[in-house]
């Protein structure tokens, strides 16, 4: 009897320097000792597909191979500018839309429509320095709301525009001469309605 508890002793014994050494084997491999693995690395599965855990195991820890859910980073958002001048848009003190400036707006409201992952849209009227500046910033909001209107009118979501109105704060050429003389040409330059797209993918085509 004192033979077989002796050979019971043993048999235990060995059972936990076995499974004490299989963490310590495992420690050494690229997957931080949660998994048994062969000698040559690759982690030992069960007959049905399961990855053979050791006690070191947490969920937090688990990889993709063994049905980890990895986490997809999102696209970063990119931003797209197109600018509508007074050519192609707007004459002095007005808001309405030429032929010209209805075409481009059809041709970006295609592209609008074709992009899924369009996240805002936003359209920024702008003003020459002739008149008040209040005066100007409803002028500016104006032509932005006109802008937006006409998108809305061919199928862009309303719900992804925003319009706003700089005025006559942020011109892009002078208004006057050196000599304080009115400069026309610079003043039409800065009639225009400037349009942001944000999406994760390469919106308004060429």
């Amino acid at each position: 009897m004192k033979v077989k508890l002796h050979k019971l002793s043993l048999g235990l014994a060995a059972s936990v320097v076995l499974f004490t050494a299989l963490p310590a084997h495992a420690q050494v491999n690229k997957y931080g000792c949660i998994y048994a693995v062969d000698p040559y690395g690759k982690i030992v599965k069960d007959p049905y597909g399961n990855c053979i855990r050791t006690p070191y195991w947490t969920a937090e820890k688990n990889v993709a191979e063994c049905g980890a859910i990895v986490a997809v980073e999102p696209a970063t958002p990119r931003k797209e500018e197109i600018t509508l001048g007074a050519d192609a848009f707007f004459d002095f003190d007005r808001a309405d839309l030429k032929p010209a400036g209805r075409a481009k707006l059809d041709k970006l409201a295609t592209d609008l429509r074709r992009v899924s992952s369009v996240s805002s849209i936003e359209v920024v009227g702008h003003t020459d320095s002739k008149g008040t500046e209040a005066y100007n910033y409803r002028l500016g909001q104006r032509r932005a709301d006109s802008v937006a209107h006409y998108l809305t009118a061919r199928g862009v979501p309303g719900s992804l525009i925003t319009t706003n109105s700089r005025g006559e704060l942020d011109p892009v050429a002078p208004n006057t001469l050196p000599n304080g003389k009115d400069n026309p040409a610079g003043r039409a330059l800065n009639r225009r309605v400037v349009i942001t797209v944000t999406a994760s993918e390469s919106v308004i085509s060429q």
